[in-house]
């Protein structure tokens, strides 16, 4: 937990400071032609996502959801409600018009209803007291929700790997912002399952 709260933290700490102003030249997504909304609702996920990455952080740590149910339960709300709905929503919204092509536009809005439905999923099973389904979709859940961390995590490589192929600037910001994101869902969508389907080591003492 210590080491993925640290990166969540520096992830933040990163990209949120320069939407605080309000200042859309400040904007590190830029706005498409004739898409005046564009920069608010940018602030609107932004700000739904901000509260559905710390919450979904303290959904997963095992000692709170162990120790204080309640406030497991009450946090959840608070994502699903004040997080990860409105963000996902927001952020279909915005990934239909991105500035990175169509095939980004594609894998944005894909990815940002997978991040709904699971999360809608998730919610109803609890809401049906059918806690093992719960607990998968909210694991596909959060996989989801940190698509935006890992998608900048892997646009350096990414760019690596397309610079020495690709010698105009345009073009390799384009494939580059393409091939991060779809690493990014797909090894998500894979860790998520792999996570649901491997077998848990039996405590010492069961042996």
């Amino acid at each position: 937990m210590v080491p993925l709260a640290l990166v969540v933290a520096v992830f933040l700490a990163y990209s949120v400071p320069p939407y605080l102003t309000l200042d859309p030249a400040q904007s590190r997504v830029p706005a498409p032609a004739g898409f005046a909304a564009h920069y608010w609702l940018l602030v609107a996920h932004i700000a739904f996502g901000t509260i559905a990455i710390v919450g979904v952080i303290l959904q997963i740590w095992p000692w709170l959801r162990r120790t204080h149910p309640v406030a497991h339960r009450r946090i959840g709300r608070v994502y699903v409600f004040a997080g990860a709905i409105p963000s996902a929503l927001l952020a279909a919204a915005i990934g239909a018009v991105s500035p990175f092509g169509p095939v980004l536009a594609v894998l944005d809005v894909v990815a940002a209803l997978l991040w709904l439905g699971f999360t809608v999923a998730g919610w109803r099973a609890v809401r049906q007291r059918r806690f093992a389904d719960h607990r998968k979709w909210m694991i596909r859940s959060f996989a989801m929700c940190m698509n935006t961390l890992m998608t900048r995590a892997l646009s350096p490589v990414s760019f690596l790997l397309l610079m020495p192929r690709i010698e105009d600037k345009e073009t390799l910001i384009l494939n580059a912002a393409t091939l991060s994101g779809s690493l990014s869902v797909v090894t998500l969508l894979l860790l998520s399952q792999w996570w649901l389907d491997r077998t848990p080591k039996k405590p010492a003492s069961a042996r």
